[in-house]
């Protein structure tokens, strides 16, 4: 099986950590905590690429980050998906970011232009923390979500793999400017 590839956006080390030790505090039974240095943003997840296309999606991408410039965002709560008593999927959520939701077309179409087939599900901004509840007792939400802030300075391509921890290399590095 080849590499999976995908843009994000990139989250600062204190961010990281912070998330991270907040999931840690919380105890929550998933089987597989996202590692510290996977967390991130996904805004455009292009699966299999060949090297050509890939090259092109960086070109467009390029581009049209610096017709952008950095934001704000502020995390600000904590979610599942999957069904609410055993969700496969543990995330914290970003407050509603209109400049987030610019990038994040911006970035798919840059995608969808160098000839990717993006998922056609709405955006639903989230960083992942967790996979797979394991818990015998059914999830619970869990209460007074912490607030941390960041600016989005960077966007990464990130190049998977599944048989190392962390999975996820910076293959390229993209700047947000003013």
């Amino acid at each position: 099986m080849g590499h999976h590839y995908f843009f994000a956006l990139a989250l600062p080390e204190s961010v990281k950590k912070q998330l991270h030790q907040v999931f840690r505090e919380r105890n929550l039974p998933f089987a597989r905590a996202v590692h510290e240095q996977d967390l991130h943003l996904t805004l455009a997840f292009l699966g299999e690429a060949e090297e050509e296309k890939l090259e092109k999606a960086k070109m467009n991408v390029a581009k049209v980050l610096q017709t952008l410039s950095p934001f704000s965002l502020t995390i600000d709560s904590f979610g599942t998906f999957g069904k609410q008593e055993q969700p496969r999927i543990f995330w914290a959520g970003v407050q509603e970011e209109p400049k987030l939701q610019q990038l994040q077309q911006a970035v798919s179409t840059a995608c969808h232009e160098a000839g990717f087939q993006l998922e056609s599900r709405p955006f639903r901004p989230h960083i992942t923390l967790a996979r797979k509840w394991r818990g015998e007792e059914a999830y619970v939400p869990p209460l007074a979500p912490v607030t941390m802030q960041f600016v989005s300075e960077k966007v990464v391509l990130y190049k998977t793999h599944l048989d190392r921890s962390p999975k996820y290399e910076e293959y390229d590095i993209f700047k947000v400017t003013e």
